[in-house]
């Protein structure tokens, strides 16, 4: 059975973090995995420590190195037992939030490559927006968020310190390719439902782009969605930041990094735009 995957790192987005995939595990009836990775770079394993003894040579310096070892193997262990604290305390504020069948895990590697281990048991991934690294900067990104989004085919559920309940969400949909995928997705899932739900467009007022909207507000009203639609004008990134804070909603889905490559790196992507200044969390469906 896949899981709902909530990354957990003892930021101050741990918590939010925790609420949010506690409300994914509800909504979907699907079990919650608490992960706390431990940075092999950062908290090498003792064997490896081990390997360096020959490095430096003999007499004093060999002395010196030993220590060294000793300190990162003791580091280790107190990071390792840091972790299962933070991963205890994660799964009492999961379950008190509604999770079903809450488990917890701790993997020594690479963030990366332990989500990409995972991802065929992932439903869900629930993450933060910033980590430890960057949990003082408003509008940072963490230092893997971009990579993970970037290189993993699911949905991805990003949190910012705080979090509540979404009451009502709304789709940014420009009538893509990637916009129709989300768009479906949410018409598919569970996760959603019962929510009022807004599209909003970011282009022209013309015969083509209302057909457009028109299409994906029958989709979403042919299963049962209570559905605002909005075509609006202007820059995408501040347009959509507006209409979100004029209509108080609190989740934005939208689909994650439509645009070629060449044209990611010759003007960016409105998805990292968008998670780097939203003030609500973001679900980015592919």
């Amino acid at each position: 059975m896949t899981k709902i995957i909530a990354c957990i790192d003892g930021s101050i987005t741990s918590p939010s973090v925790c609420k949010a995939s506690a409300w994914v595990s509800a909504k979907l009836q699907a079990p919650l995995d608490l992960l706390h990775v431990l940075d092999k770079t950062e908290y090498p394993k003792p064997e490896n420590s081990k390997n360096l003894s020959g490095n430096i040579g003999l007499g004093s310096r060999e002395h010196l190195l030993e220590e060294l070892v000793k300190l990162d193997e003791k580091r280790g262990r107190l990071a390792l037992e840091h972790g299962k604290n933070i991963l205890q305390d994660a799964r009492a504020l999961a379950q008190q939030h509604g999770a079903v069948e809450v488990t917890t895990h701790q993997r020594h590697g690479g963030l990366m490559e332990t989500l990409s281990d995972l991802q065929d048991d992932t439903r869900v991934l629930v993450l933060g927006r910033q980590g430890q690294a960057h949990e003082n900067e408003t509008h940072s990104l963490g230092s893997h968020l971009e990579n993970v989004i970037r290189a993993l085919n699911k949905p991805i559920l990003i949190t910012l310190p705080e979090f509540n309940t979404p009451q009502q969400f709304m789709i940014a949909y420009d009538g893509s390719e990637t916009a129709t995928k989300a768009l479906e997705k949410v018409a598919e899932s569970d996760l959603l439902k019962g929510m009022p739900a807004h599209i909003v467009m970011v282009a022209e007022d013309d015969n083509n782009h209302q057909a457009q909207l028109n299409s994906a507000v029958q989709r979403l009203t042919g299963v049962g969605f209570d559905v605002t639609a909005a075509l609006i004008q202007g820059a995408v990134e501040p347009a959509l930041h507006q209409y979100q804070r004029d209509n108080d909603i609190d989740l934005l889905v939208m689909g994650a990094y439509g645009h070629s490559r060449i044209r990611q790196f010759l003007v960016g992507s409105n998805t990292t735009k968008m998670v780097r200044m939203s003030d609500i969390p973001i679900l980015l469906l592919r």
